[in-house]
C-alpha cells in the first residue's frame, strides 16, 4: 500500500456506503455474528422487495447504483453484507457453506417481515442466490443473476485444488495495483474510469487494514467454498423465472492462474457459458452485453438498470 493509501477496520470502518447501515445480530455455529446490512425504502413503494447479492470482491455499498435505480422504480431494496465480508463479522472459524449465508440472509429477510422477493445476485452472489432459490423456491417471485462465476465447475475442468493455507497465502498479498489490474481486465474489459477507484480503495483499505490477517483467512475459507461447492448441476431445477445479464468479455474463472496454459486458456468464455446455462435454465430470459465484462451495472450503469428494470417487469 503506498503511504497516504487509507486503511480500513476489520469490518470496514471508516469506509461509508453512503446509506445509512443497519445491523442484524444473530446467532450461527455457537457464536453470535452481526450482518450488517442496506434496507433503502422507496418514496413510491410499488410493492416488490428486492434482495441483492454481492461477489466475493464486492460489498453491499458496492451496489450504490442499482439501489438508486430500484429506489426510484419503487423497490424496496435490501442488500447485506454476508457473513465474512465488508462491514459483516470475519469470525476466527467458520464453516461457510451456500446454505448456511443463505440460511443467514433468510433468517435476516424473515426478522423484516419479508416472505417474498426478487433475488438479484452478481458474480460470487449468483451461486449464493441459485441456492437460496433452490431452498426457498416459494419465496423468490424471481432470479436474476448477474455475471454469475460458478457456469463452469473449475474443478472438473482441470484447476487443481490448493489447501485453504496455501488461499490465504495469496490473499495476505492483495494490493491497490493488483486490485486495479485485475479489476480492469476481468470487470471492465479492458476499460478505466476514475469512479472505479472507490471500490480499489474500499478493497485495498480492508485487505491492508489492522485486522489483514483475518480478513485473508475468511477469504481464504470462502475461496474454498466457492471452489468445491458448485452449483451448475441443479440449475435445471429452479423453477421460478430466471432473468441472466451477462457481459460477454468476462473472463473469471476461480483458480485460472493454477490451471495448466492449455487448460487456462478455455475457462471464463462468458460468451459461450450464458448461453450453455440460459439452456439449462427452463425458464430463463438471456440479456448479454457483448462489450461489457464482470460488473455490467458498474460498467454502464444506465445500460445496465434499463435492461434490469425491463427484465424485472417482464416477470
Amino acid at each position: 500500500m503506498a503511504a497516504d493509501a487509507p486503511t480500513y477496520g476489520e469490518k470496514l470502518e471508516g469506509f461509508d456506503y453512503g446509506w445509512p447501515v443497519k445491523h442484524f445480530t444473530f446467532t450461527s455455529q455457537n457464536q453470535s455474528l452481526d450482518m450488517a446490512y442496506l434496507d433503502v425504502k422507496p418514496e413510491k413503494p410499488n410493492g416488490r422487495t428486492v434482495v441483492l447479492m454481492h461477489g466475493k470482491n464486492f460489498c453491499a455499498g458496492t451496489w450504490d447504483g442499482t439501489i438508486r435505480a430500484l429506489s426510484a422504480s419503487g423497490y424496496r431494496v435490501i442488500a447485506p453484507d454476508q457473513i465474512g465480508f465488508c462491514k459483516s463479522t470475519k469470525p476466527d472459524h467458520y464453516q461457510y457453506t451456500f446454505q448456511q449465508l443463505a440460511d443467514n440472509t433468510h433468517a435476516l429477510l424473515t426478522s423484516l417481515g419479508v416472505d417474498r422477493a426478487t433475488v438479484i445476485g452478481h458474480s460470487t452472489g449468483g451461486m449464493l442466490a441459485t441456492r437460496y432459490a433452490l431452498m426457498w423456491p416459494q419465496q423468490v417471485e424471481q432470479l436474476v443473476m448477474v455475471n454469475p462465476i460458478g457456469l463452469e465447475d473449475w474443478k472438473a475442468r482441470g484447476v487443481p485444488h490448493i489447501t485453504v493455507d496455501q488461499w490465504y497465502q495469496r490473499e495476505l498479498k492483495v494490493s491497490a495495483d493488483g486490485i486495479r489490474q485485475y479489476e480492469k481486465n476481468t470487470y471492465y474489459a479492458g476499460e478505466w474510469k476514475p469512479e472505479y477507484e472507490r471500490w480499489v480503495t474500499m478493497l485495498a483499505g480492508l485487505n491492508n487494514g489492522p485486522g489483514k490477517a483475518r480478513v485473508a483467512w475468511n477469504s481464504a475459507l470462502l475461496y474454498d467454498m466457492i471452489y468445491t461447492q458448485p452449483v451448475i448441476y441443479e440449475f435445471s431445477d429452479l423453477k421460478m423465472p430466471v432473468l441472466l445479464m451477462i457481459g460477454t468479455k468476462d473472463n473469471t474463472a476461480i483458480g485460472k492462474d493454477l490451471a495448466p496454459p492449455e487448460v487456462r486458456k478455455t475457462l471464463g468464455n462468458y460468451a459461450v457459458l450464458g448461453k450453455e446455462t440460459a439452456k439449462r435454465i427452463p425458464h430463463a430470459t438471456l440479456v448479454e452485453f457483448n462489450d461489457m465484462g464482470h460488473a455490467p451495472q458498474m460498467q454502464d450503469p444506465a445500460r445496465f438498470h434499463e435492461a434490469l428494470l425491463k427484465g424485472l417487469q417482464a416477470r
